[in-house]
């Protein structure tokens, strides 16, 4: 279980303190499929960066387990099992799409094995495995593989920080049908996603609703799912995917 307590994030422009989060709390338990969402500026990406150890908290507890992660690096968190997605995924020149699923897996996974994780996620095995991740790819074609890698990493809890950011529809289409294949399949993890999109919001298990820098509401996408659908904090993919 994963758990946030009082969390609090400020940050200091212009001399002047500006608070973004502020007494956060949150729960997410062992395979749940849980969604964040809220206006814009509400502190969501903040909060995922913090999870992931990205940002440090200016107040409060992150727990795993039971167990204070809060001062421990990314990499120390990492090799806890919590994963972290960017919103535009890193293009790494002169490394293959092979070695960066090993990477991942920390294991030099066959060839077939490999391939088996990019079939996943909807992509050719034989048309990507030996490719360079580079700007060659477009943005659906990285984010896929992104997805790939965190499946072929096995994290416990696997954070992506608005993963339709930067996709067009065709692409944001097949990810929501990646999105509920491991919904579907989820075990021993879970996954926390940053999104403002009804289609991701409408498969989740748990909804999250960030708001002045707090958690104002979570509970059940039945719960929840229907007091969201045409405000701000849900919108649908054409108003989003250009």
């Amino acid at each position: 279980m994963l758990e946030l307590r009082n969390l609090s994030f400020s940050v200091e422009e212009d001399g002047v303190k500006k608070e973004i989060l502020h007494d956060l709390n949150l729960c997410v338990e062992d395979r749940k499929f849980v969604v964040i969402t809220g206006p814009n500026g509400s502190g969501k990406s903040t909060l995922a960066r913090l999870i992931a150890g990205i940002e440090k908290p200016t107040a409060g507890q992150i727990l795993l387990d039971g167990e204070d992660i809060t001062e421990k690096s990314i990499t120390e968190r990492a090799k806890l099992g919590i994963g972290y997605a960017f919103q535009q995924p890193v293009r790494f020149k002169g490394i293959r799409v092979l070695t960066l699923l090993r990477l991942a897996a920390g294991k030099n996974l066959s060839v077939s094995e490999a391939c088996n994780y990019l079939s996943e996620v909807g992509l050719c095995a034989r048309d990507y495995i030996q490719r360079e991740v580079n700007a060659s790819l477009s943005g659906g074609e990285l984010k896929r593989i992104e997805i790939a890698t965190v499946l072929a990493r096995k994290a416990r809890f696997t954070v992506f920080d608005e993963p339709e950011a930067g996709i067009d529809l065709w692409s944001f289409q097949n990810l929501i049908r990646i999105f509920a294949s491991m919904r579907d399949n989820i075990q021993d993890s879970s996954m926390i996603i940053i999104s403002h999109q009804e289609r991701i919001l409408s498969i989740a298990d748990e909804i999250a609703v960030v708001s002045d820098g707090r958690i104002e509401r979570q509970g059940s996408r039945d719960e929840i799912y229907p007091t969201l659908v045409g405000t701000t904090a849900a919108q649908t993919a054409c108003s989003r995917l250009k």
